[in-house]
């Protein structure tokens, strides 16, 4: 809880007010600390990232730890790969398909892995709206993973993820990563590729390996654009 409702504010682009507004109404996750309120820096990031808020790229920058690089949103998806009709009629059941495709160390529990997304999924929903849903556990150092991975999971039928729109999910993206500044960095990444209408509509479509990475690799393309750009 190290953050104050003015960092708040600055951080997601709005005004004090607004987020009184928005702790007033219960939607944002908030802390009351010695009669003041205070925020989670990761869970406002993953709310405002689940929200599709226009966060600047540079609110989920981490001070560097080490010296290795973060990587690309393309890399991490070739590790942990695309599969197709995900099977299940609940989010319980196709959560366990999920985890039971994951491409995770030996060493890793996957019965624990799978309790740890339910669990996730009952705090709150990591539906993000239009048919697409963000599962990951919601602190990464828990499962002692060595490198990040984002596996892209097409469901064979539509389930309710109880997401904010309303609308059931057919496309999962699963986070799995061994920091939390992995994991801010992925959502941002993943965040800002969802608003490109090629990687969107390659998505929506279910489209093959090979097209579904060539639309990532346009969408990086433009998100290195946007940040030269004055």
């Amino acid at each position: 809880m190290n953050l104050s409702v003015k960092d708040a504010a600055r951080l997601l682009n709005v005004s004090e007010k607004t987020i009184y507004r928005w702790i007033k109404q219960e939607i944002i996750p908030a802390y009351r600390v010695h009669e003041q309120y205070r925020f989670n820096r990761a869970e406002i990031l993953e709310w405002a990232t689940s929200r599709r808020m226009g966060v600047s790229p540079e609110a989920y920058t981490e001070p560097d730890i080490d010296s290795q690089a973060l990587p690309t949103l393309s890399e991490t998806l070739e590790s942990g790969g695309i599969f197709y009709r995900i099977e299940g009629r609940t989010r319980e059941e196709i959560l366990a398909d999920v985890v039971a495709h994951l491409r995770i160390p030996e060493e890793v529990d996957r019965e624990h892995l799978r309790q740890v997304l339910i669990a996730r999924e009952k705090l709150a929903s990591t539906g993000i709206g239009d048919g697409i849903a963000l599962p990951h556990p919601r602190n990464p150092v828990l499962l002692h993973v060595t490198r990040p991975t984002v596996t892209l999971c097409f469901l064979e039928n539509p389930v309710d993820f109880h997401a904010f729109d309303g609308q059931p999910v057919r496309v999962l993206f699963t986070l799995i990563t061994p920091t939390v500044r992995y994991h801010l960095h992925l959502l941002s990444k993943l965040g800002f590729a969802l608003k490109n209408p090629r990687f969107m509509d390659a998505v929506q479509k279910e489209a093959s390996r090979e097209a579904l990475f060539a639309a990532l690799h346009q969408a990086e393309m433009n998100i290195g654009r946007d940040r030269l750009a004055p």
